[in-house]
């Protein structure tokens, strides 16, 4: 608790340049004393970014971190990596979107014709493919590199007609004096192509949505750049088990010649052996005459896959949040099931609400409709009967009409089922 008499710090008063008011103080000349600060020189803006002097002027897309673009995208090919990749979004794409009101607003009016609206931009929002194929590309550069990209394709009125994947690695960031990212009209991005620069993009003209941005690091951190020293060991450890297929030299059992054998006889022997063999698989299993004296010593093989492998995979699972379940031994039901449940929470909801963060900037600057929001439709279960349940309850508590789960399932439509109703002792009562 400082003390309750005395002035302990003397201070005063100047107006900075940037005007704002600045103190400095002077410390007491007491023992030990901290000392005055030094003040600065010639004041300056604060800085977000403590950005590499020069780092507009560099062509190189991420030039000063450790990887490199090139480098991640080769790390996302390795096997486990891709699997991983292509599982997230499989996940991704296997859910349904709708165009909603927001919960805490009052649709305006038109909010029905604005919502179809937006969900047919949607539906195709190149103009050309398919939402959930447009999705996976977006989501190729968020996992691999963390830059996902899309160029905002606009009329000559300057209304948005569509969105066009731009690849993130072909993408330079710029910086202003204070390491902010300048705001049109002023260019804040640069694609480079093969070394050129190509074009010029603003902020109304590019959405770059990173989903893991880092304070001291102009550029995302990726899944794949978080292992990428867990890949470095994948890599090697497949090559080693490539080349005991393809190059291995250790041979899987040694046959002990008598001893007043000299070369020749070894070596005809073998060169027989060999032409009868190899190439043959039936006849590997027959028997065969040797000579007396003759020993047979085996080899027993360094195992192929072992506790290594299931731990390096339980690694790359994990950074990409999934459950390791098709590459460990086997679990049972209750602890597959957790995994999967926690793995669906951490990696699949993130992922989907940095998409919504995404869609509903969108509705609100683009199309003029902060009242509607993106909302993905709650995940099925794949097991029939607990579905079942599922959407038994939801009919029971009103929550979901009885026309909803017919046309999920395929079904037509039904007379009066397009009614929400709760479920009582008494019976139904329509809300």
């Amino acid at each position: 608790m400082p003390p309750t008499g005395g002035l302990r710090t003397a201070f005063s008063f100047r107006l900075s340049d940037g005007g704002r008011w600045r103190s400095t103080f002077q410390p007491s000349g007491s023992i030990f004393s901290p000392g005055a600060p030094i003040a600065p020189s010639a004041p300056q803006p604060v800085r977000t970014l403590d950005f590499n002097v020069g780092a507009n002027t560099v062509t190189t897309p991420r030039a000063s971190a450790p990887f490199s673009f090139a480098e991640l995208r080769s790390f996302a090919n390795v096997e486990p990596v891709r699997l991983a990749i292509e599982t997230v979004k499989d996940q991704i794409e296997r859910l349904d979107w709708a165009i909603k009101p927001r919960r805490a607003s009052t649709p305006a009016a038109g909010g029905a014709e604005a919502a179809a609206l937006i969900a047919r931009f949607f539906a195709r929002p190149d103009g050309v493919t398919p939402f959930a194929t447009w999705l996976r590309a977006m989501l190729e550069d968020l996992l691999v590199l963390d830059a996902p990209a899309a160029e905002m394709r606009r009329d000559r009125s300057g209304k948005l007609v569509g969105l066009d994947v731009i690849p993130g690695d072909t993408l330079k960031l710029l910086v202003d004096e204070t390491g902010r990212r300048p705001l049109a009209p002023l260019p804040a991005y640069q694609q480079v192509i093969k070394g050129v620069v190509w074009a010029e993009l603003t902020t109304d003209e590019l959405i770059y949505a990173p989903r893991n941005p880092r304070p001291n690091h102009l550029y995302g951190l990726s899944p794949v750049e978080q292992i990428v020293v867990t890949l470095n060991t994948v890599l090697r450890r497949q090559t080693a088990q490539l080349g005991y297929f393809t190059e291995g030299n250790v041979p899987s059992g040694l046959l002990n010649a008598p001893s007043s054998w000299g070369p020749d006889a070894i070596r005809t022997l073998q060169e027989a052996w060999d032409l009868r063999l190899s190439g043959e698989v039936a006849a590997k299993s027959k028997l065969y005459w040797a000579p007396a004296e003759t020993k047979y010593q085996p080899f027993k093989d360094s195992p192929l896959k072992d506790d290594f492998d299931e731990w390096l995979a339980r690694i790359v699972c994990y950074a990409f949040s999934l459950p390791p379940t098709p590459f460990v031994k086997q679990m049972n039901r209750s602890t597959a099931d957790n995994d999967s449940d926690r793995a669906q929470a951490e990696g699949a909801q993130p992922r989907k609400l940095w998409w919504k963060r995404i869609a509903d900037g969108l509705i609100a600057r683009e199309f003029g409709r902060p009242d509607l929001e993106w909302s993905w439709s709650d995940e099925t279960d794949v097991d029939p009967l607990v579905q079942a349940q599922i959407d038994d309850i939801n009919i029971r508590n009103g929550s979901t009409t009885l026309a909803e789960v017919r046309d999920r399932r395929g079904l037509g439509p039904l007379r009066g089922a397009e009614v929400a109703r709760i479920y009582t002792a008494t019976g139904a009562e329509p809300l």
